[in-house]
């Protein structure tokens, strides 16, 4: 069971890297100046994409330690939650203060999957695109860790 869950969140860290690189220009020319309407769609679902392939990560690590997936209206939000606390088969997924940066992402990933491209705003955006390489950042450290922990007690 371990085994194929290190292979998975090692691929699911590769997809992520991959979601950067694809939208590095992107990226850098918005940090520069103001993104156009088709440039905030396109952040928009990339910062949809970010959240989703790092909730990809959280599901595949309950899933395969034996944590029930949280179930009802706010799954998403228990999920995230979670993973910032030890079970009795894993510790702690992610730190506090890695839980705290995310949540801004889920819940964009709430608005984007209900409102139209049209209603983004760039001003409430902006921090997400700005902060996102510093999460990823932080949260590849963070799963390193929870690896090299899980590795550690199973051996």
């Amino acid at each position: 069971m371990w085994p194929e869950l290190r292979d998975q969140v090692r691929v699911e860290q590769e997809q992520l890297r991959h979601l950067f690189e694809m939208h590095r220009s992107l990226l850098d020319q918005c940090r520069a100046e103001e993104p156009d309407p088709i440039q905030l769609s396109a952040l928009g679902a990339f910062l949809h994409s970010f959240y989703t392939g790092t909730e990809n990560l959280f599901r595949r690590v309950a899933v395969e330690l034996g944590d029930d997936l949280p179930r009802g209206d706010n799954w998403h939000q228990r999920l995230l939650q979670e993973m910032a606390k030890g079970t009795e088969n894993r510790s702690a997924v992610i730190s506090d203060d890695l839980l705290d940066r995310l949540k801004p992402y889920l819940q964009f990933r709430h608005v984007f999957r209900q409102a139209y491209s049209f209603q983004l705003h760039w001003p409430k955006m902006a921090p997400l695109v700005q902060h996102c390489e510093e999460i990823l950042e932080q949260l590849q450290r963070e799963l390193t860790a929870f690896v090299l922990r899980m590795d550690a007690s199973q051996g």
